[in-house]
């Protein structure tokens, strides 16, 4: 059975960092792109960060860009999202995912998915 476990969510202050990590049953993990997606109150779930198979490639959502970072660790099958200058408008459920087909990724590709961490940012 595939298990995706996020962890790293919480509490923090408008302007602070987290950092998230999934840790995938997926295997071969080096041959699933992964990625982070979030679902605030009443939206959509959106893909805001992705990464490639072997790392060398990255997708960010415009609101994202340049304030998170998704990095893997293959040896570990763990991916990272790394969160700064957080924001009342990051306040979400965050999962991650992963799909097993080449780079680029699409939102739709993603068919393993994790259960999702709180993330909530205090202004």
């Amino acid at each position: 059975q595939v298990q995706l476990v996020e962890s790293g969510g919480g509490l923090v202050q408008a302007g602070g960092s987290l950092r998230l990590s999934c840790a995938a049953s997926l295997r071969p993990f080096s041959m699933y792109a992964m990625g982070w997606f979030r679902q605030a109150p009443g939206k959509n779930r959106d893909l805001i960060a992705a990464i490639s198979r072997s790392g060398d490639n990255t997708y960010y959502r415009d609101s994202v860009k340049g304030r998170f970072t998704i990095f893997r660790d293959n040896a570990k099958s763990t991916v990272y999202l790394e969160m700064n200058s957080l924001n009342s408008e990051d306040t979400a459920v965050y999962y991650c995912a992963g799909e097993s087909s080449m780079w680029p990724t699409i939102p739709e590709k993603f068919t393993n998915w994790g259960q999702g961490t709180q993330v909530t940012v205090s202004s």
